[in-house]
């Protein structure tokens, strides 16, 4: 199929999908190229199962170094390299069955294929257990000397710094190996979560003022919450919000499963917190946790200043929970085809070089990206990868421009992965997310600053620029939300205390309604509005969400300054290289000193005042623009 037609088949797709409120396709009605290619990572179901057998006898022979990795250096190189081959195939092989499932999360096959392929994981992590403790055992000159005098361990040199860290938190072989196989239940409250809702969760219809019957599915309130007429998003919301209060309880014990995870982690590896365990993974100081949601609390009245000016824009007597996703400017409908969202995003990310331009235009059309919403498709968005392939993208594209933003997002991680891949060894090409959503959010904003450069006109600059501050609401201020419920819920459980779908809504509604001013009148949230927690996948990561805020930070200051550089005479590229070069770093350094080399230092409270100001002065300008007679 020529390019062109598939972007003339893909936008008629998209654009009856928007016309047809509830319409969704069937995988099977959606052309190849609007679908991502798996055959580069196995050809066939078949070859993966013959590629699983093959993996599975492989994994014992991994013991066989067991008591020797101190024999010498070169014992040690010998024993690295064949674990790290064996864990980039089995990561192939998750990564093929996990996409499989989410193509139609109805078909059993594929995920039994996922849990099979995580079952041999947990094998292989078992195999291996030994590891650290006898890497800490050999004692830090002892593996320092070998990395000194063995050129082929220097790429091990971040890891085993890495594992030489873990010293205080590692326990003994045998004690490794039991905690590794209690890895097969750590995801069971995440899988009974993601099997329920994407699959079995009985979501409503309703009937909007046009007559039309619509699915209220994930995607559906995705699309339907943002509709302008305010009677619409009532029902949207209090259909969605309604059946997941139904089965509240579900899903709390889903999320409680989980919790009961991270704390039996905390505790077996002797942390003071659940939160301490997990930041601790990046070596990032708890206090960058505490000191960011001490700064967002401080700054609420920065957030309740836009929300006034959203109250005011929409015309409303009361800000409304239901109002935070509609159009700030009524007049204003931007809808994308794929194509147009595609030459959006490239145009917006061309500051970062024509190579990065021609990647990302690869990606778009080479099947690395599956772009349409199906039924028994996952919802939502992301971006993974297999080493020494390419990246994969999944999106559920139905036009609004909250999705080209999505595409910018995702993009950003695809790029970020594609980069890493290309410039480090297996070992060092993985790269943790907090410096993954820099790369994501910084795409956003040259995103939305491309579209105000070439938009003239004042309502939709006014859209634009509502778009931007509802973006730094969403990725900081809620993210930050979610990150304070998720401390607040992990400190509940390391009490003692079990956490129900009841009082998971009770914490999360005394947070949302003290971020969005209900009690000062700013925005009224109605209890309905405390379940919404269940919505929230990433709860099930382990204090996953902060980063989103603090990548939000950091990329605001990288942006600005890629931006200015590029208006320079002779377009200076200091620190646009400076960028790409932490993103093809990989995890060959610790985050925070990843972001140094990029510009911004995340131990202080100055990125977060330069975003503050940043946001402000986009306030200024919109009311700037409101004053101006019509």
């Amino acid at each position: 199929m020529s390019r062109k037609l598939l972007h003339l088949l893909l936008a008629a797709t998209a654009v009856a999908a928007a016309a047809m409120p509830g319409f969704a396709l069937e995988r099977s009605q959606v052309p190849g190229g609007f679908k991502w290619d798996l055959t580069p990572l196995y050809p066939s179901e078949t070859a993966w199962q013959n590629a699983k057998a093959a993996l599975a006898k492989r994994i014992p022979d991994a013991a066989r170094f067991q008591g020797h990795l101190g024999d010498s250096p070169d014992a040690l190189v010998r024993a690295l390299d064949a674990i790290m081959d064996l864990d980039r195939d089995l990561n192939r092989l998750t990564t093929y069955a996990s996409m499989l499932t989410d193509e139609d999360t109805r078909i059993s096959r594929h995920l039994a294929m996922r849990e099979s392929a995580q079952q041999l994981g947990v094998q292989f992590r078992s195999t291996i257990a030994y590891l650290r403790p006898e890497i800490l055992a050999l004692g830090d000159d002892k593996v320092r000397g070998f990395v000194a005098s063995e050129a082929r361990l220097r790429k091990y040199g971040q890891f085993l710094d890495n594992i030489l860290r873990y010293a205080p938190h590692t326990l003994s072989q045998k004690e490794e190996k039991v905690a590794a196989q209690a890895g097969a239940m750590t995801d069971a409250g995440e899988m009974v979560r993601d099997v329920f809702t994407n699959a079995e969760l009985p979501y409503p219809e309703v009937t909007l003022s046009s007559g039309k019957k619509v699915r209220i599915d994930q995607a559906g309130y995705t699309q339907y919450r943002a509709l302008p007429n305010r009677q619409d998003r009532l029902k949207v919301f209090h259909a969605f919000w309604t059946k997941h209060r139904e089965f509240q309880g579900t899903l709390g014990a889903a999320l409680n499963a989980q919790t009961r995870a991270h704390v039996f982690d905390r505790d077996v590896h002797k942390f003071d917190s659940c939160v301490k365990a997990a930041l601790f993974r990046d070596n990032i100081p708890v206090r960058v946790y505490t000191q960011l949601l001490s700064d967002v609390n401080a700054n609420l009245p920065t957030l309740h200043r836009y929300l006034r000016l959203r109250k005011r824009m929409m015309g409303v007597d009361t800000l409304r929970y239901e109002d935070l996703y509609a159009p700030i400017v009524k007049n204003v409908d931007l809808k994308y085809t794929p194509d147009e969202a595609m030459k959006l995003t490239l145009a917006a990310v061309q500051p970062l070089g024509d190579e990065y331009v021609s990647t990302l235009r690869k990606a778009f059309t080479g099947g690395w990206m599956d772009w349409m919403p199906t039924t028994g498709k996952a919802g939502g968005a992301y971006s993974t990868g297999v080493y020494g392939i390419h990246p994969y993208q999944l999106m559920n594209f139905t036009g609004l421009y909250e999705e080209v933003s999505t595409l910018a997002h995702e993009s950003g991680h695809s790029l970020h992965t594609y980069l890493a891949d290309s410039h480090q060894p297996y070992v060092t090409h993985d790269y943790s997310i907090f410096v993954a959503e820099v790369a994501s959010t910084l795409n956003e904003n040259l995103l939305i600053h491309h579209t105000l450069d070439i938009t003239k006109d004042r309502p939709t600059r006014l859209f634009l620029l509502g778009s931007y501050l509802d973006n730094l609401r969403g990725t900081l201020f809620r993210q930050v939300l979610f990150a304070e419920f998720e401390l607040r819920m992990h400190e509940l459980a390391e009490k003692g205390e079990t956490l129900t779908g009841e009082n998971l809504s009770k914490l999360y509604l005394d947070l949302v309604r003290k971020y969005y001013g209900h009690a000062k009148g700013v925005c009224k949230v109605d209890d309905l509005y405390g379940v919404e927690w269940a919505y929230v996948d990433h709860f099930f990561y382990d204090f996953y969400v902060y980063q989103y805020a603090t990548s939000i930070i950091a990329s605001t200051a990288i942006a600005n300054g890629i931006r200015q550089e590029a208006a320079l005479p002779g377009h200076p590229t200091a620190r646009r290289d400076a960028y790409l070069a932490m993103l093809a770093s990989g995890s060959s350094k610790y985050p925070i000193d990843l972001l140094k080399g990029a510009g911004v230092d995340m131990t202080t409270s100055a990125p977060f005042r330069a975003a503050m100001k940043e946001m402000n002065a986009v306030m200024d300008e919109m009311e700037k623009l409101l004053a101006v007679k019509q």
